[in-house]
């Protein structure tokens, strides 16, 4: 296990950089997400900590060594890759010994290893397969088992669950957490997922545009969204985002299951205390346990998420209310936030905050 620290991490090519000089402490243990959208420069990141891309800039710690120098094969990481790398004319015992036969460990003890870890993801029954005779999930635990055999100090993930389909990706997920706990090692994982991002990691960093959006646990990240660009990409459906009222230099958002959908006949209680906006149902979506009201509002189309699909009908005239705590408040330039709508009265006075 081993803390992985990167100091202003840049990397450039062809005069264009695409990771913006990076400050990020991975902590040891933790299961650290890497999320954004394509070409953000999340995987990257992830190869320049594995060795397979060289930093143009800044400096790179694994545990208390700086690794810049050494190669992939000397900094004690194993990566997963996202087409699984296995070697197909190798059964699964092979592929997962191959990285220790490499280091020249003896036969009895790789015997022992490669029994151990194929009984730890639930391969032992399938050691003389190929790869070809596998699922997808089988697959994916094979090379799994490959980088765990190694005992290195980080697991490295890259997108490893997007070429499974989503019934499958669901049970990787949980049983991906729950390796992680039984082996209290460091991940860094990638994906573009948010929900994954979401459901898996203790420490999540979003990145856009080859910078740091935020750093944060789950539910601070969902909770307290530190610019628009978080406020957007997390969360599913995202952040609904309305002109400001009365402030040309700020944006408001809520999420859509902090809204309230009314019959346009019924008059919201404490309206001074609510956002408001009428409309009219332009879209319904059943997701089973919810329902998604797609809203075009005089203040823009919004989202409201609620547990019950008898609200309204498509055409029906409702009304949107948010309860002002639940409404952020966003700097319409630099698209950070700046508090939140609690008071009436702190709409005018807004210069630098709100609490």
């Amino acid at each position: 296990m081993a803390r992985v620290v990167l100091q202003q991490i840049t990397k450039t090519f062809q005069n264009q950089k695409v990771v913006k000089g990076l400050n990020l402490v991975i902590p040891d243990g933790s299961f650290t997400v890497l999320v954004g959208p394509s070409g953000c420069g999340k995987s990257t990141t992830l190869r320049m900590i594995a060795g397979l891309e060289t930093a143009t800039d800044g400096e790179i710690f694994i545990g208390s060594q700086s690794v810049n120098a050494l190669p992939p094969g000397k900094r004690d990481v194993a990566m997963v890759f996202q087409n699984y790398a296995l070697y197909p004319t190798m059964n699964v015992y092979d592929n997962i010994a191959y990285g220790l036969r490499n280091r020249g460990t003896s036969k009895k003890d790789c015997d022992v290893l490669v029994k151990e870890i194929a009984e730890i993801v639930g391969l032992a029954d399938f050691l003389k397969r190929k790869p070809s005779q596998l699922s997808g999930g089988q697959r994916q635990r094979v090379a799994l088992a490959r980088a765990m055999v190694k005992k290195p100090k980080v697991f490295l993930m890259d997108e490893p669950l997007s070429n499974l389909d989503a019934k499958l990706r669901n049970q990787m997920r949980v049983e991906l957490t729950s390796l992680h706990k039984q082996l209290g090692s460091t991940f860094i994982y990638v994906t573009h997922d948010q929900v994954e991002a979401m459901t898996m990691g203790d420490q999540i960093v979003v990145m856009s545009d080859g910078n740091i959006m935020q750093v944060a646990a789950p539910m601070d990240l969902y909770q307290e969204p530190e610019n628009l660009f978080v406020a957007q990409f997390i969360g599913s459906p995202p952040m609904n985002i309305v002109p400001a009222e009365g402030r040309s230099d700020q944006l408001w958002g809520f999420r859509p299951e902090k809204a309230v959908l009314l019959p346009a006949s019924v008059s919201p209680v404490s309206a001074e205390e609510m956002w408001t906006a009428k409309g009219q149902i332009v879209s319904r979506e059943i997701l089973g346990s919810d329902t998604l009201f797609h809203v075009e509002t005089e203040k823009g189309r919004v989202i409201v998420k609620t547990e019950t699909e008898e609200i309204g009908q498509y055409g029906s005239n409702v009304t949107v209310t948010v309860a002002k705590p639940h409404v952020y408040i966003f700097d319409r330039v630099s698209g950070k936030k700046v508090g939140r709508l609690a008071e009436r009265g702190q709409v005018s006075a807004l210069a630098g905050g709100v609490n």
